[in-house]
C-alpha cells in the first residue's frame, strides 16, 4: 500500500473527504518526525512505538576496493510493533 491508497482508506474508514485525510496523515507523520528529532518516544498503545536509537561507530569495508573504512556513529529510527499488532499480523 502506498501514500495515495493509505489516504484513501483512510477517507473511506474515517468518512473523511480525501483532502482531509490526507492533511491528517500528513500532521501525523510531520508530529511524530517532529518528536523523534527531539529524541521523544511516540508510543501508540497497541500499534506500537517509535522510538530514536543509537548506532555506534563501527568499521566496514568498501565493497569495490576491500578497504577499510570508518561508520560514524549515529542515531537512527526505530519501531517496535505492540502486541495488538503483532497479534492482527498472526
Amino acid at each position: 500500500m502506498n501514500k495515495s491508497e493509505l489516504i484513501e482508506a483512510i477517507s473511506a474508514s474515517a468518512d473523511l473527504p480525501k483532502a482531509a485525510a490526507g492533511r491528517a496523515l500528513d500532521a501525523m507523520v510531520e508530529t511524530i518526525t517532529d518528536a523523534l528529532k527531539n529524541e521523544d518516544q511516540v508510543v501508540l498503545v497497541g500499534f506500537g512505538t517509535f522510538s530514536v536509537k543509537d548506532r555506534a561507530a563501527r568499521t566496514g569495508r568498501n565493497p569495490q576496493t576491500g578497504a577499510e573504512i570508518q561508520i560514524k556513529a549515529a542515531k537512527v529510527p526505530g519501531f517496535k510493533a505492540g502486541k495488538a499488532l503483532k497479534d492482527a499480523v498472526n
